[in-house]
């Protein structure tokens, strides 16, 4: 992982992990996604006004409060399968759903930490350009960094029956963290083997989550 490449996954779990958080107080059918990111702010504010401490000291805590953020609302299965790209149609049943898990679990593992960085003075919701489509829609944000330069964090959003709208892809500063991996990703497998890739992620992750 190149120093940039860090950077951009901490800033995305971050942002994808702030957006999580936004669900509570909803019936899944009344949220839109302009909802999702409104109710973002205030509940990262009270959870980090309230456990900040207990989660810089303890990463096993902070991971599974992150999880729980984010769990309902990342479409991993989908976001998976564009990462492999190519790779999803020649492998087995076996090796996607290990796939999805261990790299779900290798970024919580990774990039929790990433939102322990929010500060709420320096996140801005941009208006919503056009209407979402029946299913599908994508909120805009501006984050500002440390030395004052700013970066708009993009939601792609897909709307899944009951379970509401789920992110799926977040793009910051105009690059999308599907295509970031899934060149990552491609080269790793060519070098090596999917089952390798696989092993090194299941190796990574802290959190085992046998749900997925």
């Amino acid at each position: 992982m190149t120093k940039q490449t860090n950077r951009f996954l901490t800033l995305w779990i971050s942002a994808l992990a702030a957006l999580g958080l936004s669900v509570s107080g909803f019936a899944q059918d009344d949220v839109t996604p302009m909802d999702v990111v409104n109710g973002a702010i205030e509940d990262i504010k009270t959870g980090l006004a309230e456990n900040r401490q207990t989660y810089l000291d303890d990463e096993s805590a902070l991971i599974e409060w992150v999880d729980s953020l984010l769990a309902p609302r990342f479409d991993r299965n989908y976001a998976g399968r564009l990462v492999l790209a190519r790779h999803w149609r020649g492998a087995s049943n076996e090796q996607k759903r290990r796939f999805i898990r261990g790299f779900y679990n290798a970024m919580l593992s990774r990039y929790a930490t990433g939102i322990l960085e929010f500060q709420e003075d320096r996140l801005k919701i941009l208006p919503q350009r056009g209407e979402s489509k029946e299913n599908r829609a994508t909120i805009s944000t501006e984050v500002t960094l440390d030395d004052g330069s700013a970066v708009v964090v993009e939601y792609r959003m897909v709307k899944r029956g009951d379970a509401g709208w789920q992110v799926f892809d977040v793009s910051i500063d105009g690059i999308s963290y599907i295509r970031n991996f899934r060149a990552e990703i491609d080269s790793e497998i060519k070098k090596t083997s999917l089952d390798a890739v696989i092993e090194r992620l299941e190796s990574e992750a802290k959190l085992v989550d046998e749900t997925a």
